[in-house]
């Protein structure tokens, strides 16, 4: 009878099955949604995860301009960036970011910032799909609906 192997076994780019999940974000907190989300895109979820290959799944972020913050960080929260002249940082709160053209990009640089930089970072960022409303173009991918507001009480406001 042959002992357990002790070897960890890593998949190759060609095994790699990625699914479609969407996630309804509309009362969720902010960077608990990211880590369940950074999670999944980079694979973390499945046993067959590999570090240097892209074995994530597709994840669907409906209702992304609904989520919520706790505390005061709707309003204390700044997101910088740079215009590339000498002076030119910029800064938005939370809120209006939030409340601006792209309220999507909370939810996307939460994510951004929990995935590795690089190649395969961005490898990974291309396989989430963020929309406002309810409606998303994946409907012929069957995604799978991932509740989050049920894996822990405090994932949801006010629940």
């Amino acid at each position: 009878m042959k002992a357990l192997s002790k070897v960890t076994r890593s998949i190759k780019p060609a095994e790699v099955e990625k699914k479609w999940h969407v996630i309804d974000a509309d009362g969720l907190v902010v960077g608990r949604l990211a880590v369940i989300i950074a999670n999944h895109l980079r694979g973390k979820h499945k046993p067959t995860y590999t570090p240097h290959v892209d074995c994530g799944d597709h994840v669907i972020v409906i209702n992304a301009d609904k989520v919520k913050f706790t505390g005061n960080k709707l309003k204390n929260k700044i997101y910088y960036k740079h215009t590339g002249y000498a002076g030119g940082i910029k800064e938005l709160t939370a809120s209006k970011l939030l409340g601006g053209r792209f309220p999507e990009r909370v939810v996307e640089k939460a994510v951004e910032r929990m995935i590795p930089r690089g190649p395969l970072g961005r490898a990974q960022m291309r396989a989430l799909h963020l929309y406002n409303g309810v409606d998303h173009p994946h409907a012929g991918n069957q995604p799978e609906v991932l509740d989050v507001a049920s894996l822990n009480r405090k994932n949801k406001v006010g629940a």
